[in-house]
């Protein structure tokens, strides 16, 4: 990530305590258990974290016994791929309280990732590539299936040599073996987020977010705004920064960690000021009493 001149107000790095509200486990498609994830968040000096797994919630119980054993405060989270108009939104569901809905939910949700994960290998076999969905799995190792644990089947087997040309020759958008992702809408993520009593938080929306976008999201019950990210510059975090501020949104950040132990993304990198959680906390809050209201 480029650092191009000062941070946004409130980035100053000046917090006694930081942060990272956005991470993953084995639960999905980190590399890392949950309750290693809570291991390395306190060995990394971090007050809180959030486990975010993609379209999943099966982390979060160990992650919590593991975090409440080691003294760091864990953010029960989800990171959901909606459908926004003809493109996919990845929205943050963070401080998760009443969960049963959405686990029955992403009963559905875990079932269409395995339908289209073998519809990719089955591309895949068409183009010649003899993967077989076992080997997804065996990659995936019980956690929800998604397009990674197709490229590590890949690497695997020596048909690709690294994630980039897995995605760049085959899985990405458009490209050979893709396969779309059945819709859940963007309304309907915010909505179940807001029934298990967390707040909404668009993730690493990037320089292609508008503040017209976020309005219309807005209006759709978006909470929050992910200024900081690996992939934005600190340029783009600035004008984020001033959107939510304009907007009324909380601010939220995280490194996106699948559990490197190295590389350009490491636990706690972003520097998440420790007072953002605490903006959260009085926005969730408020959130409930109304509910209960």
């Amino acid at each position: 990530m480029s650092d191009p001149g000062p941070r946004p107000s409130g980035l100053s790095g000046s917090q006694p305590a930081f942060i990272d509200l956005h991470t993953h486990s084995t639960a999905s498609d980190g590399s890392r258990a949950p309750a290693d994830v809570a291991r390395a968040a306190k060995a990394a000096g971090l007050a809180a974290f959030a486990l975010t797994d993609h379209d999943t919630i099966d982390g979060i119980a160990p992650a919590r016994a593991a975090a409440a054993e080691v003294g760091v405060r864990l953010v029960e989270g989800i990171e959901l791929s909606a459908m926004e108009e003809d493109g996919e939104t990845h929205v943050l569901g963070l401080h998760l309280a009443e969960t049963a809905e959405l686990s029955h939910r992403l009963i559905a949700v875990r079932e269409m990732r395995i339908s289209r994960a073998e519809r990719i290998v089955q591309r895949l076999n068409a183009l010649g590539i003899p993967v077989s969905f076992d080997a997804v799995l065996r990659e995936s190792a019980g956690g929800a299936v998604g397009r990674p644990h197709v490229a590590r089947a890949l690497i695997a087997g020596g048909w690709v040599l690294d994630f980039r040309e897995a995605f760049e020759k085959y899985l990405g958008n458009g490209k050979s073996a893709y396969v779309a992702k059945d819709k859940l809408a963007l309304r309907d993520a915010i909505a179940l987020i807001h029934r298990a009593g967390g707040i909404a938080v668009l993730a690493h929306p990037g320089q292609g977010c508008a503040r017209e976008r976020v309005v219309a999201l807005v209006e759709l019950g978006l909470d929050g705004l992910e200024v900081l990210h690996p992939s934005h510059s600190w340029e783009e975090a600035r004008r984020l920064d001033g959107i939510a501020s304009e907007l009324g949104l909380v601010r939220s950040g995280g490194s996106d960690w699948h559990g490197a132990p190295d590389g350009a993304r490491s636990l706690g990198m972003m520097r998440v000021p420790a007072q953002w959680l605490a903006d959260h906390d009085e926005r969730v809050a408020t959130r409930r009493s109304r509910r209960v209201a």
